[in-house]
């Protein structure tokens, strides 16, 4: 079969986009993480900022009332609570070995929270004229989890 034929199957790509080329294992928050109890009380009606108040460690609460504050139109609290999310996240994340790089997916339910929080910095971010961190937090959104951002 000649070289540029056709019919001979194209090779496939070196890198395949969203591959974590350092071999780093996923970072799994354990199934115990606030986050899931938070989520669960969101299902059954429970208020955030009872939630956070109740549950400062848990990056869910804090990203829903950055979402709420976002919906107001009030991008400073949002941006507060989110900063507040994403460092509780932080810190769980650390403690469940994350080094600082690697992926962090959001198919695993307890990571979720702290990817909700990142994401709504970003946009909050964005929103009071932080270009530059809002660009960081979509590369560190890649990162943790490709198939967030489009």
């Amino acid at each position: 079969m000649a070289e540029n034929d056709p019919a001979r199957p194209a090779p496939e790509p070196a890198v395949v986009p969203g591959q974590n080329l350092l071999g780093i294992p996923p970072t799994l928050l354990p199934e115990d993480h606030p986050d899931v109890e938070v989520a669960e009380a969101v299902r059954e009606g429970a208020d955030p900022r009872e939630l956070a108040a109740g549950h400062p460690d848990a990056s869910l609460a804090w990203a829903l009332l950055a979402q709420e504050a976002l919906s107001d139109g009030d991008d400073v609290a949002a941006y507060a609570y989110a900063r507040t999310g994403y460092h509780r996240g932080l810190d769980a994340l650390r403690r469940a070995g994350w080094r600082g790089q690697g992926p962090i997916p959001a198919s695993h339910a307890p990571n979720r929270g702290f990817l909700h929080a990142l994401a709504l910095l970003g946009e909050a971010a964005s929103r009071i004229g932080e270009r530059d961190e809002a660009e960081r937090i979509i590369a560190f959104l890649r990162e943790a989890d490709p198939t967030l951002v489009p």
